[in-house]
């Protein structure tokens, strides 16, 4: 039975752990803030090191900006078999192995809120050193929480736009449409529950239906209708085009990120 850490049990870290409850790993955490371990079912250790001595596998579930103190308590911990979940969004793989092992086994995850519904999206990549066996325990408990997603680490700071950041970008677009129907005289909550149906409905359309997004698009319109009304508005503002500038101010952070920590 293996030992997994956390070292952090904020929201993300709270959430794989709770997913976890009752599997076959015996699970650890530190937190500074010792109100946000004791509500949770695990072995509770009284700093980073203590964490990283017991256990096989160590997610690092902290914010970028004290990522450096935490490598810099863990390094003399961190040992050939030891492998290291990062959650971090900006943080590569060099910049933990120069502060830990040279050769440290490092998978980064960029897991997204949903995750704490056990509906996340979570994209995975692994440094070399990481066997495909140890990579499959990552992925399994990952996949508790929702679905995963393997890609080459060079991607893992584009990805961000795609899972990470992107649920706030549709709550915005929601907040539009529940807005409207406010000012309409709807009520918020039935708009609200009949928008977030057809979200749902439509992702299982793109992920089930075999059509196109194109096909799809064309499937609502019908020729001189209302939803060809609406569409004009989101082409005459160029939609798409702004939907990349958003990718692309995220991706642009995420490096950003990665160089200034």
């Amino acid at each position: 039975m293996k030992n997994i850490g956390f070292i952090g049990a904020g929201n993300m870290g709270t959430a794989i752990i709770k997913a976890l409850t009752g599997s076959r790993f015996n699970i650890y955490a530190f937190d500074p803030d010792i109100s946000k371990t004791s509500k949770l079912d695990v072995t509770v250790c009284k700093n980073s090191t203590e964490l990283a001595e017991n256990c096989e596998i160590v997610f690092l579930a902290v914010k970028p900006q004290v990522f450096d103190s935490v490598l810099k308590e863990i390094a003399g911990s961190v040992t050939e078999n030891t492998v290291l979940v990062s959650i971090a969004a900006g943080i590569d793989s060099k910049y933990i192995r120069e502060r830990t092992r040279p050769n440290a086994k490092v998978i980064l995850a960029m897991p997204n809120t949903p995750l704490l519904l056990g509906k996340g999206a979570v994209a995975l990549a692994k440094s070399d050193s990481v066997t495909a066996e140890e990579f499959a325990v990552i992925d399994k408990i990952f996949s508790y929480c929702g679905i995963t997603g393997t890609l080459p680490e060079d991607k893992m700071k584009h990805i961000i736009a795609i899972n990470g950041s992107s649920p706030a970008f549709i709550y915005l677009f929601a907040k539009g449409f529940t807005d409207y129907a406010k000012e309409n005289g709807i009520d918020e909550g039935t708009a609200m529950r009949l928008f977030c149906q057809t979200l749902t409905g439509s992702a299982s359309m793109l992920t089930d239906s075999g059509y196109s997004i194109d096909s799809l698009i064309e499937m609502v319109s019908s020729p001189g209708g209302t939803t060809l009304a609406g569409l004009k508005k989101f082409y005459d503002a160029n939609l798409t085009e702004t939907v990349r500038s958003a990718c692309e101010a995220c991706t642009e952070r995420a490096f950003e990120l990665g160089g200034k920590f």
